[in-house]
């Protein structure tokens, strides 16, 4: 019923931030730097949503676009 109006737009959602806060806390407490901890994080969430956008361009055949 209400699937017109939804917003289907990517969001980083609150949960996904503490996630994050909490593995950078756990590299610092294994021995890393926090700036390394921190750009180590940093890289891996940049190149996932990179990966996640690359592969929602892919194009997709037409038979499996059909509904059932």
């Amino acid at each position: 019923m209400g699937y017109r109006r939804r917003d289907t737009g990517p969001r980083l959602a609150l949960w996904m931030l503490v996630a994050l806060g909490d593995i950078v806390l756990l590299l610092i407490a294994a021995g890393l730097s926090a700036p390394v901890a921190v750009l180590g994080v940093l890289t891996l969430t940049i190149a996932g949503v990179a990966a996640w956008r690359w592969m929602r361009r892919t194009p997709v055949p037409a038979s499996a676009r059909r509904r059932a």
